[in-house]
Parts: structure tokens; C-alpha cells; sequence
């Protein structure tokens, strides 16, 4: 994306604070569809949430009782990255790292086992279809599997993208639509005296106008001055760390798919990329805005890694990685129209930002557009009660009909 100055813009219809995948998914079908759009961010590209991020887009291996409402929207958000990814590189001119071969979810021993199957009747009831295999057919279709492995389930509709090309191809298609960056950190939201947000300060000294304002700046985005009190709900920052690994030039990779697996209670995951690289992962740890890596969390996820697939112990280690997850209090992302106007939020993904960037994108795009979520992003408005895990109300805010 091009990067220009705050003194060369006009105002522009919106204004996305954040470059990570969810703002640019919300630039770009905001710019298709006929706003003009200008990107505030310190960085283009740089470390943040997305770059780290493995790129699972798996809610049939990722299901779990009392979300229920969101697996449905991921499971609609998966649905539509086909078409999401061949309009992006048709804008854009740059591959999105989409791989379809599917996912196998593994379990280490027979408690392991037992848990995934528990699981068996709630991916039923949202339409996820899974094929249950044993611990013979887990290896028939990934050899490098360890012999302890029990059996496992195959989801075949759950793929991976690489999440560093995928921002590579928003940024290229953004802007072949229009959207322009600021590069700048910004400091305070611009409410005028009628209440309405109208832009942003930034940390240089200028201000960018614009008729409305998205924040999708991650962990962040509550820390911007100027939010009135209880506008934005509190983010806190779950921690993950994972390891990129290389295999050695001409040999094969130790996973051809997306592996999860549950070793003793303890999830990790193999994905591969077309590089020949494998993303390992990862921890989940409240630890506030800790961003060390740490050598027992790395020594974690290469544990449970080696007793699924023990040649990885032989892989390069390429890069370690540590992010930020954005959580918000009910887990929920946080989208539309806020109780400020001019003002939306498009935060709060957790662990599926990735996942979830195709339907944010479009229920972002219909926000901006007409004032309201479509009906199927209704239970994630921002205006919503927060008030814990499962806590979502259903008053939700602004809508429009026809939609489910």
C-alpha cells in the first residue's frame, strides 16, 4: 500500500485505524465498495497479531461447547475464503498462501481420544462434517505420525492460509481499489462538539479527517485517548508462542496438512506452508503485555510437537515468534456501529482473526455503507453487553434484514 503524509489527504468516507489483517480486510471491501479509504498505521507490514499468527481456518477441529453462535460465524467466514481469496488476487496480483488438503486432528492416547470424540455431537449439530480414523489410517495419510498416536478425525473442509501472504495481498489489493496508508501512530480520537467522531490526532502533530472512523488496531485499540468511557470494551492480550521450523532442502516435510493434536490434555499444531516451513504452535497464556519469549514456552509446544511428529525434532529452527491475541471480555469479536457516531469497531477476534477476516470484511463493508450489520453479525455488535464468556446479548444494535 502506498504511504503518504496527512497533509496531502482530503477527507476520506472512512478512516481504518490498524494494518493488520482485519483492518486491511475492512479497507479493501470498504474501498470495492465505492468509499474512499485512508489506513492509519505505525507500521506496514511489521510485527503484529497477524504476522504471527499460524493462519488455521479450522472451526470443525476448533469447535467447542458454549460458542456454539461463533463457530457458526467461522464456519461462514471459512465458507467464504475461496471466493475471498481469488477476488483478492485478482485485485491484488499477489498469491494469498491458500491451502485447501484439509486438517487431520490427532489425539495422543486413549483419554486424548476420548475428549475429541466428546466433541463428535456438537460438530454434528453445526454441520461440521468429520470423518473419524484410527491410528492406522492417521499414519496412512501422514506417515511421520508417531506410532503411539491413538486415532484422530479428518476435517476436510478446514484449510490454512499463510497469514503474512494473505496481508501481502490486502495491502496490494487495497490499494489498487484506492485505499491509501498514513504511516503514524495515532494518539486521540477527533469528537466533535455534536458528539461525533470525526477523525484522528496523530503522534507527527496533524489530524486526519473523515466521515467515520473503524478501530481495528488489536490489543491497542482501547488505549486510544479520546474514546469516551465505556465505548469500547477492555481488550487483554493473550499471549501465544510458537516456532517456525525449515525443512532441509530436498527432503519432504514431516506433514503434507494442517496436524492438531491433543497430547495429554494439551493441544499443538503443524502447519505447513508452500516454503517448506512448518508453524508450530502455540501457547495461550494471560500474561497481560508480556512479550517475551520464554524457553519454557517454546520447550512446550516442541514437546507436544516431537510426541506427535518426532521428525520435527530434526528441522531448522527458522524464526521463534511471540503475539499478542486480542480477547475480548465475552471472547467475541466486537463489530459495527459504536454508541458514538461516526464511530465502528472492528476488534476482539481472539484466536481467530485470521479466520475470520472474510466475513468481517463484508459485515464491515455493509456497516459502513448503510449504517447497520447484516443480520448474521448481529450477536457480535459492539454495542452489546460484554459481560463475560458467553455473555453476549442479543439486543445487538443497529441491523438490517434478509440475511442469516
Amino acid at each position: 500500500m502506498s504511504v503518504t503524509t496527512p497533509s496531502s489527504q482530503s477527507p476520506a468516507d472512512v478512516l481504518v485505524v490498524g494494518a493488520g489483517l482485519i483492518g486491511l480486510a475492512t479497507a479493501w471491501r470498504a474501498a470495492r465498495a465505492g468509499l474512499s479509504v485512508t489506513v492509519v498505521a505505525e507500521s506496514f507490514g511489521g510485527p503484529c497479531a497477524s504476522t504471527v499468527a499460524a493462519g488455521m481456518l479450522t472451526p470443525a477441529t476448533e469447535a467447542s461447547f458454549g460458542e456454539e453462535e461463533l463457530m457458526r460465524l467461522c464456519v461462514r467466514s471459512r465458507d467464504l475464503f475461496p471466493g475471498f481469496v481469488a477476488e483478492l488476487e485478482q485485485d491484488g496480483g499477489s498469491p494469498a498462501g491458500y491451502r485447501a488438503e484439509g486438517t487431520l486432528q490427532v489425539a495422543f492416547d486413549a483419554d486424548d481420544m476420548a475428549r475429541l470424540g466428546h466433541l463428535g455431537d456438537l460438530r454434528t449439530r453445526l454441520g461440521l462434517g468429520t470423518e473419524r480414523l484410527t491410528g492406522r489410517e492417521c499414519r496412512r495419510l501422514e506417515p511421520m505420525l508417531a506410532p503411539s498416536v491413538r486415532g484422530g478425525y479428518l476435517a476436510a473442509g478446514d484449510h490454512s492460509v499463510d497469514p503474512r501472504a494473505l496481508l501481502q495481498a490486502l495491502r496490494a489489493a487495497a490499494e489498487r481499489c484506492g485505499a491509501v496508508g498514513v504511516r503514524d501512530r495515532v494518539r486521540r480520537l477527533v469528537v466533535d462538539g455534536d458528539g461525533r467522531a470525526r477523525g484522528v490526532a496523530l503522534d507527527s502533530g496533524g489530524e486526519i479527517a473523515a466521515g467515520q472512523v473503524v478501530l481495528a488496531a488489536g490489543v491497542d485499540t482501547p488505549s486510544i485517548a479520546g474514546i469516551p468511557e465505556g465505548v469500547v470494551p477492555p481488550l487483554r492480550p493473550v499471549k501465544g508462542q510458537l516456532l517456525r521450523l525449515r525443512t532441509p532442502e530436498g527432503e519432504p516435510p514431516p506433514v503434507t496438512r494442517t496436524v492438531r493434536g491433543l497430547v495429554k490434555g494439551s493441544p499443538v499444531y503443524l502447519v505447513p506452508r508452500e516454503t517448506g516451513e512448518i508453524v508450530l504452535g502455540a501457547t495461550q497464556e494471560e500474561q497481560g503485555f508480556d512479550t517475551r519469549l520464554t524457553a519454557g514456552g517454546l520447550w512446550e509446544v516442541l514437546r507436544d510437537a516431537h510426541e506427535l511428529v518426532p521428525g520435527v525434532s530434526e528441522l531448522e529452527v527458522a524464526e521463534t515468534c511471540v503475539g499478542l491475541r486480542p480477547g475480548s471480555p465475552d471472547n467475541e469479536p466486537l463489530l459495527g456501529p459504536t454508541a458514538v457516531p461516526g464511530l465502528q469497531l472492528a476488534a476482539g477476534h481472539f484466536r481467530h482473526g485470521v479466520l475470520l477476516a472474510p466475513v468481517t470484511g463484508d459485515a464491515m463493508a455493509r456497516a459502513l455503507t448503510t449504517g447497520a450489520l447484516p443480520d448474521y453479525a448481529r450477536r457480535f455488535a459492539a454495542t452489546r453487553s460484554t459481560g463475560g464468556p458467553g455473555a453476549a446479548g442479543a439486543d445487538g444494535g443497529p441491523t438490517e434484514g434478509g440475511e442469516q
